[in-house]
C-alpha cells in the first residue's frame, strides 16, 4: 500500500463526540510524551508508538464489552488507552515508576493488566487469543476475544495456525489488522503476496476491510460483523487501511521526505483539527496539558520495586 490519496481523504467527516476526541488526542500526546521522554535521555529501552493509528481503537472502544479481552502487540499503548483511561499507570510502567501496571518489569510492549494483554513477539498475541476464544465460548457468555496485528505479521505462523483453529472450532475471535502499508522499514508490496482478504477466505474466516478515519462511519460499517463473531461465533478479520505517521520505533523512518509528507497531509489529527478547528483545538490543548501533567507528576515517583510472590 503506497500513500496515494484515497477517498476517505477527501470525504467530510462527521463530528466526532467529545470523549471520543479527547481519547484520540490524549493517545496523540501520550505518544508524543514517550518520544519526548526518550530524546531527552529519560527512557531506557524502545517503544514504537501508534501515530497516525490512534482512531483505529477508538473506533472498536463502543463495540466491545467489558468482559470482552484484547490482546495488543510492540504498537499497544493506544490499545490499552482506548480500552482504560489510565495513562498514568501506562507510563509509570515504561517509566518503572510507582504505581506501573506491571510493577515496570513489562515496560512498554509486554502488559497484562483487566483482560488486556500485549506482546512484543509478532504475532504471538494470536494462539493466545484463539485460547481465550474457546475458553469465552465455553463459557456461553458472548464475550469475544479482538486481536491487534498489522500487514507484517502475516509472515508469522503462528497467525495461520490460530485462524485455522478459530475457523475450524467457529471461535469468537476478532483479528483487527492494522494495514499500514510498511513493516518496520519494508514496504508491504515487497514483503507479502496476495491480500489480506484471500488469506482470511482461505480459512473460512469472513472479512471486511475499511479505509475510514470517521470514527462514526466505521462504527456502523462493523457493528454487524462484530455482532456476528460475538453471537455467531465466526472469526472475522476487519483489515483497516491506515497509515503510521511516526517512525517504526524513536526514529527509524527510512520513508522518503516526499512519502512522509503525503502520510501527514492525511493523518486523522490533521482531518479533524481542519473540519472542526474550534472543539478541536480546545480538546488538543486539554489533552497536551493533561499529559504535561502526568508526565511531571508520574516522574517525580519513586521507582517501581518487584516483589515475587511468595
Amino acid at each position: 500500500m503506497t500513500s496515494t490519496i484515497l477517498d476517505r481523504d477527501t470525504v467530510p467527516l462527521s463530528p466526532p463526540s467529545g470523549e471520543d476526541l479527547d481519547r484520540l488526542l490524549l493517545i496523540r500526546h501520550f505518544e508524543l510524551t514517550l518520544l519526548r521522554l526518550f530524546g531527552e535521555g529519560r527512557l531506557n529501552g524502545t517503544t514504537h508508538t501508534c501515530l497516525g493509528q490512534e482512531y483505529v481503537p477508538v473506533a472498536l472502544r463502543p463495540l466491545l464489552d467489558d468482559d470482552d479481552y484484547v490482546f495488543s502487540n510492540h504498537r499497544g499503548h493506544g490499545h490499552f488507552l482506548a480500552r482504560h483511561d489510565e495513562p498514568h499507570g501506562l507510563l509509570a510502567e515504561i517509566m518503572g515508576r510507582e504505581g506501573a501496571l506491571c510493577a515496570g518489569v513489562g515496560g512498554s510492549q509486554h502488559i497484562y493488566h483487566r483482560r488486556f494483554l500485549s506482546t512484543g513477539v509478532q504475532g504471538e498475541s494470536m494462539p493466545v487469543a484463539a485460547g481465550v476464544a474457546l475458553s469465552l465460548k465455553r463459557a456461553g457468555d458472548g464475550g469475544l476475544a479482538c486481536v491487534h496485528i498489522g500487514d507484517g505479521t502475516w509472515g508469522e505462523g503462528a497467525v495461520y495456525e490460530a485462524l485455522n483453529l478459530a475457523a475450524l472450532w467457529r471461535l469468537p475471535l476478532l483479528v483487527v489488522v492494522e494495514h499500514n502499508g510498511i513493516a518496520q522499514s519494508t514496504p508491504t508490496t515487497a514483503q507479502m503476496s496476495g491480500t489480506i482478504a484471500a488469506r482470511a477466505a482461505a480459512f473460512g474466516a469472513a472479512h471486511h476491510r475499511t479505509d475510514s478515519i470517521d470514527l462514526n462511519l466505521i462504527r456502523l460499517e462493523l457493528a454487524e460483523p462484530v455482532r456476528r463473531v460475538r453471537e455467531e461465533g465466526r472469526p472475522t478479520v476487519i483489515e483497516f487501511v491506515t497509515r503510521r505517521v511516526g517512525p517504526h520505533s524513536k526514529g527509524d523512518d527510512t520513508r522518503s521526505a516526499e512519502e512522509l509528507t503525503r502520510v501527514r497531509a492525511a493523518d486523522w489529527y490533521v482531518r479533524y483539527a481542519a473540519a472542526f478547528p474550534e472543539v478541536f483545538a480546545a480538546a488538543d490543548e486539554a489533552q497536551r496539558l493533561r499529559m504535561a501533567r502526568i508526565t511531571d507528576e508520574v516522574a517525580a515517583r519513586p521507582p517501581s520495586v518487584w516483589r515475587a510472590a511468595p
